[in-house]
């Protein structure tokens, strides 16, 4: 989250932080239809490849440009593999068994494990009590979420969320990976451009090795459709979106669509996919929710001025 104090968006702001809430649990509803007639791994290369193709057809207009050196190129390699093309495919694969909402709720997890990674891993980030307590709350959501299946004894369920766990850790380690960018001359939409083309050139091979899409029987115009969409505004433009609210609104405003996705997602799974959440996964949301405020410390702050 970025340094220095934290000023209130503007009424535009917070419209395209909505918009990107629905950009972005889109993409869940949009998964949750395709995975019924094509393999993940086929979806995924299709989303990279597709947003790679739009966002260098965009650059004349977004400024974006092609790394100048080894070290430039490496990076977005490895941002690729971490914040795209791993984490896609964990999703995707997650919600063959999942509904759509669930997975977006664990998703919300990523705040989470980026706080613990980045402890961990840099001396700027430390954890702090409230912080902690955040955290605390936060993976007692998760554990609220995993225990369901454990009670029911639902392994590939139960698998699946462990699967969509480990896509928010990978958002967490490329959250701070990413953050050596700008020392190699990269701007953000440098890096949007560039990690959806390393994951292109990684996933497009895997998917016709061992998915061979020419075999599989041609999907519907929904699923056409839903790749189309996820390739184009949940992928390429929502990260035109995401780097607009964050050029202005900074860090930790952004941050904040991480609780409106999983309402977007749930709404759209109840009302086109029939999907029903139990309530143990709303309770493990909220104290997700809950997590993320304390870690947030806005609510705290005007919770003690407004007692002062």
């Amino acid at each position: 989250m970025a340094g220095g104090a934290q000023r209130a968006m503007t009424s535009r702001e917070w419209s395209l932080l909505l918009l990107l809430s629905l950009l972005w649990g889109g993409s869940f509803f949009c998964v949750g239809v395709a995975v019924k007639e094509l393999p993940p791994l086929t979806i995924v290369a299709l989303r990279v490849a597709l947003a790679a193709a739009i966002l260098w057809a965009l650059a004349p207009l977004t400024g974006a440009r092609r790394p100048t050196n080894a070290d430039a190129f490496k990076a977005l390699a490895v941002v690729g593999l971490v914040n795209n093309a791993l984490p896609f495919a964990l999703i995707a694969w997650g919600q063959t068994r999942l509904p759509s909402g669930l997975a977006s709720i664990l998703n919300a997890s990523t705040p989470l494990f980026t706080l613990v990674v980045a402890h961990a891993l840099t001396t700027e980030e430390r954890l702090s009590a409230g912080k902690t307590l955040g955290a605390v709350a936060g993976f007692a959501g998760v554990a609220l979420l995993l225990g369901a299946r454990v009670s029911a004894a639902r392994t590939g369920a139960l698998v699946a969320e462990i699967a969509v766990l480990g896509a928010a850790l990978c958002y967490a380690f490329a959250s701070v990976y990413a953050r050596r960018m700008r020392s190699l001359g990269l701007t953000p939409i440098d890096v949007a451009t560039g990690q959806a083309t390393a994951a292109s050139l990684l996933l497009v091979p895997l998917a016709l090795i061992f998915d061979r899409p020419w075999t599989l029987a041609a999907p519907s115009a929904a699923t056409v459709a839903s790749i189309l969409a996820i390739a184009s505004a949940c992928t390429a433009f929502a990260y035109i979106v995401y780097f607009r609210i964050l050029a202005g609104a900074g860090a930790t405003n952004v941050v904040l669509v991480t609780l409106l996705v999983p309402a977007t997602s749930v709404l759209l799974g109840a009302a086109f996919l029939s999907e029903r959440l139990a309530p143990s996964h709303f309770a493990g949301f909220a104290l997700i929710a809950l997590g993320l405020a304390l870690i947030d410390g806005r609510l705290a702050s005007r919770l003690n001025a407004g007692a002062r």
